[in-house]
């Protein structure tokens, strides 16, 4: 395909998700089973393309108008010359000759944020941090080589230290109309010796201490991403359980529990409750890595950003109150439950934990840096506010991710 079918193509899945916003991966499948002539080039062009858009969709113009949306993408984000877009406009196969008044466009001055979060302090830096393209990050699996080892096999990928996780490596994102780094075919992640993990999450594990010989349950395992970040912590002592309510979600960690040489996981499959029911009061650590909007990853899920609603918000504040009514039955007494989401919003994080506090005398806020690694305390404290390690892109450079940490105090 030439630039202006391929910019037709861009504008047919944008005019899709905005008669109906879903997944743009979805969209993007059904477009390649149409356009059976589409190569693996065409198809990273398109979705990379859509994703520009996506990030900045408000700001471009395209929530009204997709050909104007496009033409400030490619103009102002990918750096196109005029002539080559007119050239991409007018073309065969092509959306159609640019009007003078497109020509002329530019930016709304509209924030790239749902209408009911524009109130947000800094909402203008967290606009334009979120509109920017992410790294890939991996987690280098300290049971199958250190850091490194990683770095000498992913030397093709371009991957280099990450600044903040010990166990990270970051590949810069990919250029305007580049495809991805291969990642998932290198032998280093056939063999778990890395996994694909954004910095923050990361973190998020490494924060909460020395784990070795510990007893953790990780109550909202899904595919076990944090599962096997938190075995390669505990050097594959103690006893980690992993467990979700929707088996389809759990569905993946078995093949990455043995890809990884991961041997202290349980898995807890929700048709077996009895499993849980007997770990009650019995964890040294409950990680509970809630549902959330998952703001935090807009960067990467920009299409997740404008299907967000104040009742979808709502309804995950909802799910996360729920998760802390349950999960905290297995904390033992002096056990700690730490609270984390993807998302950076305080109605899914402080307020919430705020919420399960007044109901639950027998636990207390700790810092959340409290039992953190000297040398990693020192470099996450500064994204330390009140009672949260709050990660996010305009700040740590990662992902968005809040953690909270209680403790249970009391023998009740």
């Amino acid at each position: 395909m030439r630039d202006p079918g391929r910019i037709a193509a861009a504008i047919d899945v944008l005019d899709r998700y905005a008669l109906r916003p879903q997944p743009l991966s979805l969209l993007i499948q059904d477009w390649g089973r149409r356009a059976r002539y589409a190569g693996s080039k065409d198809r990273a062009f398109v979705r990379g393309l859509c994703l520009d858009v996506l990030r900045r969709w408000r700001s471009s113009g395209a929530a009204e108008d997709r050909r104007r949306g496009m033409l400030v993408t490619l103009r102002d984000h990918w750096g196109w010359p005029m002539e080559r877009i007119e050239e991409a406009f007018s073309g065969e196969h092509g959306p159609g000759a640019l009007t003078d008044e497109e020509r002329t466009a530019g930016p709304t001055g509209l924030l790239d944020l749902p209408s009911f979060l524009e109130g947000l302090d800094g909402a203008a830096e967290v606009s334009e941090a979120l509109a920017s393209r992410a790294p890939v990050d991996l987690r280098v699996n300290l049971l199958k080589g250190d850091r490194d080892k990683a770095l000498k096999a992913t030397v093709t990928l371009g991957a280099e230290p990450a600044p903040l996780s010990p166990t990270g490596l970051r590949i810069p994102p990919a250029g305007a109309a580049e495809k991805g780094p291969g990642v998932t075919v290198i032998p280093a992640y056939g063999k778990g010796l890395v996994e694909v993990q954004d910095e923050g999450s990361q973190l998020t594990v490494l924060a909460v201490g020395d784990l070795r010989g510990k007893q953790v349950l990780d109550y909202c395992a899904g595919g076990g991403g944090k599962t096997l970040a938190l075995a390669a912590e505990m050097g594959n002592t103690g006893q980690l359980f992993a467990y979700d309510s929707d088996p389809q979600r759990l569905a993946p960690i078995h093949d990455r529990v043995r890809r990884a040489g991961v041997r202290n996981v349980q898995v807890l499959p929700p048709q077996e409750p009895e499993k849980l029911e007997a770990l009650e009061r019995s964890m040294d650590l409950v990680f509970v890595d809630a549902p959330c909007s998952g703001s935090g990853t807009w960067r990467r899920h920009p299409d997740a950003k404008w299907r967000l609603t104040e009742e979808h918000l709502q309804r995950r504040q909802e799910e996360q109150d729920q998760v802390l009514r349950e999960a905290y039955r297995y904390v033992k007494p002096g056990g700690v439950m730490v609270f984390v989401t993807c998302s950076f919003l305080a109605s899914e994080n402080e307020e919430r934990v705020a919420a399960f506090l007044r109901q639950n005398s027998e636990f207390s806020l700790e810092e959340p840096l409290a039992e953190a690694a000297g040398e990693l305390r020192g470099k996450l404290a500064p994204f330390v506010t009140g009672s949260a390690l709050r990660l996010t892109p305009w700040t740590s450079e990662t992902d968005g991710f809040t953690l909270m940490r209680l403790r249970r105090i009391t023998q009740r």
